[in-house]
């Protein structure tokens, strides 16, 4: 059958396709930019009425998740795998789950069955000639959920990139279709403030010719994009793609020349940002988008001479411990791919793993640096494997540091508001 009578077979109204969800299914719905809004806002009226103990889980999702209202409790229950804005208030009132899983070994948890999804959401670009269609800005774990799924429906969207790599599915593997056209959601880049220039000043007097980085999205990215313009022969391996590459890729200072592993390519997992990145990911082949099995996996990662791994945390003790996804029981995001890519870096032959953040919260009122984490704090990182610290104050490399060190090397990289109270606290641990 000639792929162009498939999509017709397989085409169908918004009305009808909510419904091949049935009561107790588990759905996997497509993350990001990709998120299929327009079937998810359908999706939860219908299940109002209709659907009765079904489970969603995926990880960031941007826009709106109606099914995440108080009212569908007892209908969908959602599970994240990393939490985002719009699931963090149902999570933290009980009324959602949340696993801490590292990034890259979500898919793992497809593949090995250790959870199993009755019907898998997807938004995707039009089918080409061959019937094949992109999963365009989100690859991550949505290629293990489309594979292993008893059932993938689709949103077909044209504002949907046509993503490169391993980035496809083919019509044959889609039970139904919807065809919609809107923009996808953006995530910003946030103000960069003068704090945010010293982060990015302090990182990027350590990044070289010829490194291999690995930056989110972000103001301390965005500043440290803007400090490097004068690197010569730059790559990128990422599990996220952002807005603040693209200025130094149209100059040519990003260009993936001395990789070790897809030279010339840029390789990601997922792409988040403005629509002028969404645009510059379509049809270019300078951009590989890989699973995050492959992309996270820190062996791989490691093959990337001089990896440069920059992540950002929420606070950290005088110890090296860092937290990053949660305060204390309240849940903020998740693993994601910090630990992935520190120790990816920190295996690589010249690897930098960095953690960068302003020195404080609040408004100046309270220091990121802390003694101790108060009791109910989860560490993300380790204090074995962190090594870079950057805050305004400066960068310091930890690895290797006895307990004594690290704290006065962490207090010199404080607020000098805090700095005193922090002696105290070191003190009274007895870590100097």
């Amino acid at each position: 059958m000639h792929y162009t009578e498939m999509y017709k077979n397989k085409r169908t109204s918004m009305a009808e396709i909510v419904k091949e969800v049935k009561s107790g299914d588990h759905i996997y719905v497509h993350p990001g930019g990709a998120a299929p809004l327009d079937m998810l806002h359908a999706f939860a009226q219908y299940a109002k009425d209709n659907l009765e103990d079904v489970t969603s889980t995926h990880i960031l999702t941007l826009g709106p998740l109606d099914y995440m209202d108080p009212a569908l409790e007892g209908h969908v229950r959602h599970c994240a795998w990393f939490a985002g804005g719009n699931s963090r208030a149902a999570i933290n009132e009980g009324r959602a789950d949340w696993v801490p899983v590292f990034l890259g070994e979500c898919p793992k948890l497809v593949y090995e069955k250790k959870v199993e999804f009755d019907v898998v959401l997807i938004q995707v670009c039009p089918p080409d000639e061959h019937g094949f269609c992109s999963l365009g800005v989100g690859v991550d774990i949505t290629l293990a959920a489309v594979r292993m799924g008893k059932k993938v429906i689709a949103e077909v969207n044209p504002r949907q990139p046509r993503s490169l790599g391993d980035a496809f599915i083919h019509l044959s593997k889609i039970h139904k279709l919807v065809e919609v056209e809107h923009e996808l959601a953006e995530l910003p880049s946030g103000e960069i403030s003068a704090v945010h220039e010293q982060c990015g000043a302090h990182i990027a007097d350590i990044i070289g010719d010829g490194d291999c980085l690995q930056m989110g999205i972000g103001a301390i990215p965005d500043a440290v994009w803007a400090k490097i313009a004068d690197r010569r022969n730059l790559g990128i391996h990422t599990e996220m793609f952002s807005d603040g590459a693209i200025d130094l890729l149209e100059k040519g200072v990003i260009n993936g020349e001395v990789k070790n592993l897809h030279q010339g390519k840029i390789v990601a997992s997922f792409v988040l940002g403005s629509t002028r990145c969404y645009d510059y990911l379509h049809n270019n082949p300078l951009i590989e988008m890989h699973p995050t099995e492959y992309c996270n996996n820190p062996f791989i990662i490691a093959q990337n001479d001089n990896m440069v791994a920059i992540n950002s945390c929420l606070q950290i003790d005088l110890t090296g411990q860092v937290v990053s996804d949660n305060m204390g029981s309240r849940v903020y995001s998740g693993f994601g791919g910090q630990v992935d890519f520190i120790r990816g870096a920190a295996a690589s032959k010249g690897g930098r793993p960095i953690i960068a953040f302003p020195s404080t919260g609040k408004g100046g009122k309270l220091s990121r640096i802390v003694g101790e984490h108060p009791q109910g704090y989860g560490v993300t990182t380790s204090r074995a494997d962190v090594h870079w610290i950057a805050t305004e104050y400066g960068i310091v490399d930890l690895w290797g540091m006895n307990r004594k060190r690290r704290a006065k090397a962490l207090i010199e990289l404080a607020h000098p508001d805090f700095r005193t109270e922090l002696q105290e606290e070191a003190i009274r641990l007895g870590l100097i």
